[in-house]
């Protein structure tokens, strides 16, 4: 297993994370811990997770990948190996069973998240704390088009900070990420935080962004990084298969299995349907595109799509997500033995890209 340094911190972080988001809900306590042990034995020593999971989303569960997460480190005594991500759910208004929405991204709400992960975690610290959606209107999860009419006021850049820096000047976090966050959001924090390092006051420095990167969503390189690049901002790429997309598994004759995520969780993750629709224009058409140059090339479609996610210069780790014990060991073994991708290759993806740009945004 390959490792990177984690932004300007000392944290090496392995090529592959973990991610946790279908553990209580796709996945038992005893296969996450399968997954778990599997992952570690194999070098990953980075764990993502959020409050809000797992997903879809519901009153009865929310938490469970956190605890599961936090009991399987108890039971393993490994917490000092592990380098622990999670995050805070921003404004949905939807959740309501989140401190009521959750409505905003306050020094409380703030406060009280991070609390509440560090009693579900069983732990004193995590290692990396994210927001995990803006305090703002910004388009996500599929939508492209920004609507000023839209844009609401929201918690100051500032504020959120602030009460970030509380919790790590009492050792509750260590260092501080976003998650699909804009170039304009990237930006605003890292000057907030310079400029409370100016005036005396010790803001923390954004040191990772975890947005969706792959093969059928490359929009992070048209701004995010460039900023990611110059400021030194790690990327953690979520979804580097495009929810199963890059596997291949829809393109058979009949939609897929059923166990699959988007037909199992049809109309119930809306999230996932609006971004990865079968419906959406060029999306299938892409993918056997790419199914066919990784054919050409003697690969898996998924070797080619983790193997493109994992040679960007800026990407720090990609978070993956597997509902089998053979699922993750492919993507594993993809990550530890499979050679880089050679320029040809790479070539041949970026001349899909420009007849299918970012089906998938």
């Amino acid at each position: 297993m390959a490792y990177s340094d984690l932004g300007h911190t000392q944290l090496a972080v392995s090529k592959i994370c973990l991610g946790t988001m279908t553990f209580g809900e796709g996945n038992t306590y005893q296969e996450a811990c399968a997954q778990l042990d599997m992952a570690s034995e194999a070098g990953v020593n980075f764990i993502d997770s959020a409050e809000m999971y797992p997903v879809p989303q519901k009153a009865e569960t929310q938490g469970r990948s956190e605890e599961m997460v936090g009991q399987w480190m108890k039971e393993r005594h490994n917490r000092d190996k592990i380098i622990v991500a999670t995050k805070v759910a921003g404004p949905s208004g939807q959740m309501t069973w989140i401190r009521g929405g959750p409505h905003t991204l306050d020094r409380r709400n703030i406060k009280e998240a991070i609390d509440d992960s560090l009693r579900r975690l069983q732990t004193d610290y995590i290692d990396l704390y994210q927001i995990h959606w803006p305090d703002r209107y910004v388009p996500m999860f599929g939508d492209i088009d920004y609507d000023p009419s839209n844009a609401f006021t929201s918690v100051t850049f500032e504020e959120q900070l602030a009460a970030l820096a509380e919790a790590k000047q009492a050792g509750k976090i260590r260092h501080v990420g976003l998650s699909n966050e804009t170039p304009y959001g990237l930006a605003k924090f890292l000057e907030c935080a310079q400029g409370g390092i100016d005036d005396g006051t010790d803001y923390p420095r954004v040191q990772a962004i975890q947005n969706a990167y792959h093969l059928l969503c490359r929009t992070f390189d048209s701004g995010v990084a460039e900023i990611c690049h110059q400021e030194k901002v790690s990327l953690l790429a979520y979804s580097p298969l495009a929810m199963g997309h890059l596997t291949g598994k829809y393109l058979t004759g009949d939609g897929g299995p059923p166990g699959a995520r988007l037909n199992k969780y049809r109309c119930r993750y809306a999230e996932a349907e609006s971004r990865y629709s079968f419906t959406k224009p060029n999306l299938v058409a892409a993918v056997r595109a790419y199914a066919k140059l990784a054919e050409q090339s003697g690969l898996s479609l998924t070797g080619l799509a983790l193997g493109f996610v994992l040679r960007h210069p800026l990407v720090a780790s990609a978070v993956i997500g597997a509902t089998s014990p053979e699922q993750l060991q492919e993507l594993l073994t993809i990550a530890t033995e499979q050679p880089p991708l050679s320029e040809d290759v790479m070539s041949g993806i970026d001349k899909i890209h420009r007849r299918y740009p970012s089906p998938a945004p």
